[in-house]
């Protein structure tokens, strides 16, 4: 059962100094990089400021902390933990942070240091300017080894303490009554996911006796960024091979100088390694082998998809119930949240995460890992996530140009069925993706 709410620790005085963060990526490496940042004050005795996001020109999206999450609930849930404040002292925003040597850039600190690179690092520069700025600060610190309440923190911030604004929880909660047909049904992590607003989806319609659909959700991680990083080939030949190197020596620079300086697996090998991202076609014949008939009501989260409704075709052929949020909802309803990707991306996090099954397409996702990782929390066991092994399955489509269906639907069920059903979280794992360990979660009895 969840347990990261509980503390055991005195309030930090935040006296070493100030820590500005700027994060960078979508939604959800943001997120990650905000309960990163509030680990750090922590760590260092630093007060926080209240984190900014970075703005990239893959997601266009200007959106800050508070058009996100609920700002003072943030701050007031873990004043327990930390000193935050919403902006830096009068006397140091004059100062120039670059020339006095207090900006570190994602660069200059390694991929998941541990919590001594920091103490070495950077509190001297807090100790001696009084302001250190993480500019493009993501996933950079180490889950292992972490002390334990540094570790509950991270899940105490992510779970507990990063709630959705009102209107994205007052739009999520209207998207979550569509999507079960028939006002009056609530789930099981409805309050978590739009907090006052599940009373609205049990307030309409209670003395109706429909009952309300259950639905499988799925996250297609196959817009063109993810597409074009993955180096892998689609189907679409030599026109598609010119439009993914385009794409990459624009918004992929180093990968694109990579590839022309560097020997590089093949996109047959990258495949049969199991590192490409499921295609929609993919997806629908692992779906239709696990047993989800044409029945099922299925809700596609995702941004635009890579090769739009023609790819798409596949899955809207075999399920006729298949929606997205922009089916569920009116022009009008998501004219808030056009051009602003990160919290569209909340809506899909939402829709997800409270549906009765969701299926990942790709392990690398951070929504899937977060919308998996929130299941476990909140779910009591009963929400089930579909991880599938995909170099199993790439070894199954690869290797299969002409199968029985009998055959390959058994292959698939054997290679979904050998996916550990229930995960501890091994050392050096993410606790945002697998939440069961002492830190986050208590036994029962």
């Amino acid at each position: 059962m969840p347990c990261a709410d509980q503390r055991n620790w005195e309030p930090s005085g935040g006296n070493n100094g100030y820590i500005l963060v700027t994060a960078n990526g979508g939604m959800n490496q943001q997120r990650v990089a905000i309960c990163n940042a509030v680990v750090l004050a922590r760590l260092l005795n630093a007060t926080l400021v209240v984190p900014k996001f970075m703005y990239s020109s893959v997601w266009r999206d200007v959106s800050q902390f508070s058009d996100i999450y609920q700002e003072e609930h943030f701050i007031n849930y873990l004043t327990p933990d930390i000193r935050m404040v919403k902006e830096l002292p009068n006397k140091l925003q004059s100062l120039d942070l670059e020339a006095i040597g207090s900006v570190v850039t994602d660069v200059d600190i390694p991929k998941e240091s541990k919590p001594s690179f920091y103490l070495k690092n950077i509190i001297p520069i807090l100790l001696r300017n009084g302001v250190v700025h993480l500019l493009g600060f993501g996933n950079r610190l180490a889950f292992d080894p972490i002390p334990f309440q540094l570790q509950r923190l991270r899940c105490r911030c992510n779970f507990h303490a990063l709630q959705f604004a009102p209107k994205i929880q007052e739009t999520g909660a209207l998207l979550l009554r569509r999507l079960r047909k028939h006002e009056g049904h609530s789930g099981p992590l409805d309050h978590y996911l739009v907090g006052p607003y599940a009373d609205s989806i049990m307030k309409e319609k209670r003395g109706q006796s429909a009952k309300a659909s259950r639905y499988l959700a799925i996250h297609l991680r196959f817009e063109i960024d993810m597409v074009a990083h993955s180096l892998c080939e689609f189907g679409g030949g030599e026109e598609e091979r010119q439009e993914l190197e385009k794409y990459r020596e624009i918004h992929l620079p180093a990968l694109a100088h990579l590839k022309k300086t560097t020997k590089l697996p093949s996109p047959a090998e990258i495949r049969s390694e199991g590192l490409c991202p499921l295609t929609p076609e993919e997806a629908v014949l692992m779906l239709a082998a696990l047993g989800f008939n044409r029945k099922t009501h299925v809700f596609v989260a995702g941004a635009q998809i890579y090769g739009g409704t023609r790819r798409l075709g596949a899955l809207n052929s075999l399920y006729p119930y298949l929606v997205t949020k922009e089916n569920l909802l009116s022009a009008t309803e998501l004219e808030p949240f056009k051009n602003f990707s990160s919290q569209l991306a909340a809506l899909d996090f939402i829709g997800c995460t409270a549906a009765n099954a969701f299926a990942m397409t790709d392990s690398g996702s951070q929504l899937s890992s977060l919308v998996s990782g929130y299941r476990i929390y909140y779910g009591g066991g009963k929400m089930p996530t579909i991880r599938p092994n995909k170099r199993r399955l790439a070894a199954i489509f690869v290797k299969n140009s002409t199968i029985e269906w009998k055959v390959f639907e058994q292959r698939v069920r054997k290679a979904v069925r050998q996916t550990k059903h229930i995960q501890s979280r091994s050392k050096g794992r993410s606790v945002y993706r697998y939440p069961r360990c002492k830190e986050c979660m208590c036994p029962t009895d």
